[in-house]
């Protein structure tokens, strides 16, 4: 017997050793056997044959009970389904079971279990009338958790059981799968963005196959190429037909920084800064993915998701979908980092050409302050969405912010489009703020040649 997924594996039943069964008794079987006992001794004592027959008769019967129920086999087959797979913090997931009889024989009564982390509830049973031979029982129950992570589902249990209640046998299916809990993500509003590398979204920077020498990068002819953009300078240089490259589009860039140093938020659970933080992070991916953008994550330690090609955005060869899965995957058990600073991000950044970024922050002494500062530099726009955890600690009942208004400042003079988040503000919200904000105030000038922004 065995589980998985949507395809059902099998194995025999009835497999152990005699102590496998007589460790199977229940508590009434237990009774019955020890009462037998006790009523054989006592007639062998007092010379009672009638009281021997009784004793004899409560001593077999669990032992026959257990020797019939692990003597009888029964291939049973399991699966698991998950609907769906991977769902938001605080919304429900239905676990689908599925038992068939591919034996000759019924089954008796089964009773069903399924192993589930405490946090995602109480654990399920189910009892299963007898099982025709070839017949088929589905069973289902809901999981819920407002806690992100992976959490594991399985292994199936089975328990058998005879007519009688006096012996149980458990077995256990060998496979489990796996429930995926991402945080949760805010629709969010439109706004006018752009990056630096245009092509899709609302930024384009079209670059115009022109017919110049110095401005077209020829390639070889190849069957079914519109003749009329043979490169006939190229052609007779080469000496075969060279085509102007048609115009090659690029997704619009973003980068999601999101800050995970452990000194730089405090407080802990559903409600507390980083959780914010990471939400915030997955409903700007989102969003950024469905508008069209090439969006990666990075964290403060410079690790960069999806991380394809040399510069870890998702480029055309892999469907905005299939970004957000590995993406939101990674937010799901994303935690605290030991880091002291934002110098791995930067790094990353410094290269430059990084479109539009959007950063979640922690604490900023002055020191990260001005490393984030000069991220700035390296991008066609930033916007910043800073957590004071002085504010966000339990207890604080909205204590008023320290540093963190004076690193908001900070980061403005620099050129980011800044917003300080309170306690209990929906992203919502903070995202017209910031679309308010560089509206009113326009796009910063930056370091070198840059086009696009926020606004």
């Amino acid at each position: 017997m065995a589980a998985g997924g949507p395809q059902p594996a099998q194995a025999e039943e009835g497999k152990g050793g005699p102590r496998t069964a007589l460790a199977g008794l229940t508590t009434r079987g237990r009774s019955f056997l020890a009462a037998g006992i006790a009523a054989a001794i006592c007639a062998y004592v007092l010379g009672q044959s009638d009281l021997l027959r009784v004793g004899l008769l409560l001593a077999v019967l669990p032992l026959v009970c257990a020797t019939v129920l692990y003597r009888t086999r029964y291939r049973v087959a399991g699966s698991r389904r998950l609907s769906p797979a991977r769902v938001p913090a605080s919304s429900e997931a239905r676990v689908h079971l599925r038992m068939d009889n591919v034996s000759r024989l019924p089954t008796g009564l089964l009773m069903l279990q399924d192993r589930v982390p405490y946090v995602l509830g109480p654990r399920p049973r189910f009892v299963l009338d007898r099982v025709e031979a070839g017949g088929r029982r589905e069973v289902s129950y809901r999981v819920r958790s407002d806690l992100r992570g992976r959490y594991p589902l399985g292994p199936l249990q089975l328990r058998l059981t005879d007519p009688f209640g006096m012996c149980e046998l458990t077995r256990s299916f060998s496979t489990y799968d796996t429930l995926t809990v991402i945080p949760r993500v805010e629709a969010l509003p439109p706004v006018r963005l752009t990056g630096e590398a245009k092509g899709y979204g609302d930024g384009r920077n079209r670059s115009l196959a022109l017919a110049g020498e110095d401005d077209v990068i020829p390639r070889g002819y190849r069957h079914g190429d519109d003749l009329r953009r043979v490169h006939w300078r190229s052609t007779a240089r080469y000496g075969e037909l060279m085509v102007r490259r048609e115009e090659q589009p690029q997704r619009a860039r973003c980068t999601v920084l999101l800050d995970t140093r452990a000194h730089a938020f405090r407080g802990a659970g559903p409600e507390s800064a980083f959780e914010w933080a990471v939400s915030g992070t997955a409903s700007a991916l989102v969003h950024m993915l469905e508008r069209g953008f090439s969006v990666r994550l990075l964290t403060d330690t410079g690790n960069s998701v999806p991380g394809e090609g040399s510069d870890g955005f998702a480029g055309a060869s892999q469907e905005s979908a299939d970004a957000a899965g590995l993406m939101m995957d990674t937010l799901a058990v994303i935690d605290h980092s030991d880091g002291a600073g934002l110098s791995p991000a930067y790094d990353v950044l410094r290269g430059g050409n990084e479109g539009l970024l959007i950063a979640f922050l922690g604490d900023l002494d002055e020191e990260q302050a001005t490393v984030a500062a000069k991220m700035r530099q390296r991008s066609g726009a930033a916007v910043a969405f800073v957590l004071d955890s002085t504010a966000w600690a339990p207890g604080a009942g909205g204590a008023p912010a320290g540093a963190g208004d004076e690193r908001v400042r900070m980061l403005r003079q620099a050129g980011w489009t800044a917003v300080a988040v309170p306690p209990g503000v929906a992203l919502v919200d903070l995202w017209r703020q910031a679309d308010h904000l560089r509206a009113s105030t326009g796009p910063a000038p930056t370091a070198g040649t840059t086009t696009g922004g926020w606004g």
